[in-house]
């Protein structure tokens, strides 16, 4: 394609008709996904290495059936397996997995910067940054754009409405960033030791009270509390106190629109940011995420392959808006 994007580090880096291509793209391999044979020959031939360094459970497993879906060579790599357990450094393991030629690396690190700093020393690899620190998490609001589009009829206009611990949320971080490029609003929710002050800079709304953001909210995007990333045990008092403050019930979601969804990006803790009657209910769209993730990562991974989904999969019009994209150099 012109002018291929060679790298997938985070939202920021996209324009809007990059993102709006991604999710299309994304959107026409819902269906194959949903087939009684979910595989396509888009990625034959070509080869993926998932590497992380940290635990997943969703983008590691969706990337994966992504890679395979469109008949790729997937190879899983995670850190308690990989060289650096004993003593290797990150550059001589990337370089490492660089010299067996793999078409694309998919990362997930602790480290922010850990994707763009590889990527200088790897030039014949593209990479995908699956999660780093607390910096981005592009696949991930790439997913949830798509669910929004496809089951919240668009996000253009709408208000997300983020609670939780948004200190430590790369999906937080990357929403700011998409909805600046989208037109959509952003409403963030926590107690003060989770919410950075710089937030504001981005153009949303903060509140330090749950109940008072919900009015007006077409999504309840719901985070967990990243108990692994905290330096101490006093961001709040106690769980209980937690989700009573900052939990997603029926009552606080009676007190949403009609037309008002639920989302998470996983994993959730029941009964700390969200309550299982509220997660399993007809508003909830969390497992609609999950499906899109990876129809998501089935898109990334084709476009960083410089390869085209099935024709017949695009409509008519979706294939001239590509076409016409193409001609203007605007495409990944």
């Amino acid at each position: 394609m012109s002018q291929a994007l060679q790298h997938l580090f985070g939202i920021g880096q996209l324009s809007r008709e990059q993102i709006e291509y991604l999710i299309d793209m994304g959107e026409s391999f819902v269906e194959l996904s949903r087939r009684p044979i979910k595989k396509a020959p888009t990625l034959r031939g070509k080869t993926v290495i998932n590497l992380f360094f940290e635990n997943s459970t969703r983008t590691r497993t969706s990337f994966e059936i992504a890679g395979k879906r469109l008949s790729a060579d997937v190879i899983n790599i995670s850190a308690s397996t990989s060289a650096t357990s004993k003593g290797e450094s990150l550059l001589d393991t990337g370089e490492t997995l660089a010299a067996m030629q793999p078409h694309v690396l998919v990362i997930r690190h602790s480290l922010a910067g850990t994707c763009e700093f590889l990527a200088d020393f790897l030039p014949h690899t593209s990479i995908v940054n699956a999660g780093d620190g607390a910096h981005e998490h592009p696949t991930q609001i790439l997913t949830d754009l798509l669910t929004l589009k496809t089951q919240a009829d668009g996000y253009q206009g709408k208000t997300v409405t983020i609670v939780g611990d948004i200190a430590h949320s790369r999906v937080a971080r990357s929403h700011l960033l998409a909805a600046q490029k989208l037109g959509y609003k952003i409403r963030l929710v926590a107690p003060k030791t989770l919410l950075p002050s710089h937030v504001r800079q981005y153009g949303c709304e903060v509140f330090h009270d749950f109940d008072a953001a919900i009015p007006g909210s077409d999504v309840l995007y719901m985070l967990r509390v990243q108990s692994e990333r905290l330096t101490d045990n006093c961001a709040f008092p106690s769980i209980r106190e937690y989700h009573e403050a900052y939990g997603l019930n029926r009552k606080r979601l009676a007190q949403a629109g009609d037309n008002c969804v639920v989302m998470h990006p996983g994993p959730m803790n029941r009964g700390v940011e969200i309550a299982s009657d509220v997660a399993d209910s007809a508003r909830s769209r969390i497992l609609d995420q999950v499906e899109h993730g990876v129809a998501i990562r089935m898109a990334v991974l084709t476009a960083l392959c410089g390869a085209a989904p099935e024709p017949e999969k695009l409509s008519p019009k979706k294939e001239k808006a590509a076409a016409a994209m193409q001609a203007q150099g605007k495409l990944l």
